[in-house]
């Protein structure tokens, strides 16, 4: 009995360690988008990273609709109006304007999603080229900025893509 009791014992404390564990290798953040530039933008975006791999995902609303540009920014400051207090593309690999995972490109190069008839839209990006608070700068995303933008980014201006107004932000913060 003293043994079915033991083996019982260590088989729960396996098991709670095992979850323990996972949760551990987990991290995750919820941000909430404000609308800039006079827009009626808002949504949500959300990282998660597991075994070194981010799986980013937003969802927006009150896009006209059509095709619009997301990317991650220098700064997780959107107190101006017009978003431009979040500057420029981030960039950490000082790498040309593009599009993502084709030649050169920024590191917060996203890219481009469809917002439908009634302004939604949805983007999904994959990779384990970004973390969450990790100790490598090229990496971490944290104290970085997430705009959404009025147009279509055309993966060749520099250092833009063209992609006009900055019309949601939200900080990427812990």
């Amino acid at each position: 009995m003293k043994k079915i009791i033991i083996t019982l014992v260590v088989v729960i404390a396996v098991i709670i360690g095992c979850k323990t564990s996972t949760s551990n290798d987990s991290k995750k953040l919820l941000l909430s988008f404000e609308p800039k530039s006079k827009s009626s933008v808002s949504g949500t975006a959300t990282f998660v990273e597991k075994n070194g791999t981010v799986i980013f995902e937003a969802k927006m609303t009150g896009l006209q609709p059509g095709i619009h540009a997301i990317h991650i920014h220098e700064k997780s400051d959107c107190s101006a109006a017009d978003g431009s207090s979040a500057g420029g593309h981030w960039n950490p690999t000082f790498k040309k304007h593009g599009k993502w995972g084709e030649g050169e490109y920024h590191k917060g190069d996203i890219g481009n999603f469809t917002a439908d008839q009634n302004g939604n839209g949805t983007i999904t990006l994959t990779t384990d080229e970004w973390c969450i608070g990790c100790e490598d700068q090229t990496k971490n995303i944290i104290g970085k900025g997430l705009i959404v933008h009025q147009g279509v980014d055309d993966f060749v201006t520099q250092p833009t893509g063209n992609a006009g107004a900055r019309l949601a932000c939200s900080a990427i913060i812990k």
